[in-house]
């Protein structure tokens, strides 16, 4: 009697070509779960972190993490490399004469390298367009709307950053926006000639690469140009009325730049909203 031989099966272990393929599933899932969120960031934030270190702490890599986990899972890819967009721009823009700025008190603080306070503020309205669409609020008819008010708050913060930042570093003069009086670089309400074409011409091309990425249409993009005007606007005149005045010590730029987002944002998604939709009726 001859006994077959019992072949031991060998358990699969994961290899580099699985961990590949695994990758790629993420990068491809769509719609977007919370799992190829999370790998995909793990993945970019790792090869990118020699980037990220230019322009973040650690603890604001940390915070931008969870930003870009979120971003993803609300918006896939597209709205991933918008928000890179935003921060290679904005990082660039900050760095611009960073020694002069330095000198003369205006520069950021860590050469630049903003911290989770900076990045909860820049992108808290964009996170609650995120979670908007995430849960479905509003159904179908919304959800277009949430991606909109995404990246009206964005094309209004880097609007902001680089008008900012090209403002301190090539103004040859800085108006208080109440008055039209010249101030120092720097001062809370200030604008510049300069600054002011270089945020404009900022909010222009992320409206675009937003375009670009099929998150909105051109009319789109042009209300997400309009709407971040009027907010920096908004900001300005909010900078130079109430910020650093007395009782008002609670106004930090954190704050400020939550305020402003939110107005880009809001105005955005009214426009597109009100305006539009009953023009097309």
């Amino acid at each position: 009697m001859v006994i077959p031989s019992v072949r031991a099966q060998a358990t699969p272990t994961p290899t580099g070509l699985g961990i590949v393929q695994t990758a790629v599933q993420s990068f491809q899932a769509s719609p977007p779960t919370w799992q190829s969120a999370l790998l995909s960031n793990i993945i970019i934030f790792v090869l990118g972190s020699p980037i990220l270190l230019s322009g973040l702490s650690h603890p604001g890599i940390g915070a931008a993490f969870l930003l870009g986990t979120l971003t993803w899972r609300a918006f896939g890819p597209s709205g991933f490399l918008l928000v890179a967009t935003y921060f290679v721009i904005g990082t660039a823009a900050t760095k611009v004469k960073m020694a002069q700025k330095e000198a003369q008190g205006v520069a950021e603080k860590r050469k630049g390298r903003r911290g989770p306070g900076s990045v909860i503020g820049s992108s808290a309205a964009g996170c609650v367009c995120a979670f908007l669409s995430i849960f479905g609020v509003g159904g179908k008819a919304f959800s277009h709307l949430w991606e909109l008010g995404f990246v009206a708050s964005f094309c209004t913060k880097l609007s902001d950053t680089v008008s900012s930042e090209i403002g301190k570093a090539y103004g040859k003069a800085t108006y208080l926006i109440t008055t039209f009086k010249i101030v120092p670089r720097g001062t809370e309400g200030a604008v510049s000639i300069e600054g002011t074409i270089a945020g404009l011409l900022a909010s222009i091309v992320l409206s675009f690469v937003g375009s670009l990425m099929g998150e909105i249409n051109i009319p789109e993009a042009v209300i997400c140009v309009i709407a971040s005007q009027i907010a920096n606007l908004g900001e300005s005149l909010i900078g130079a009325v109430l910020q650093e005045k007395e009782g008002f010590q609670w106004l930090t730029n954190d704050v400020v730049n939550v305020l402003n987002i939110s107005m880009g944002s809001i105005l955005a998604v009214l426009v597109q909203y009100i305006v539009l939709q009953n023009w097309y009726s």
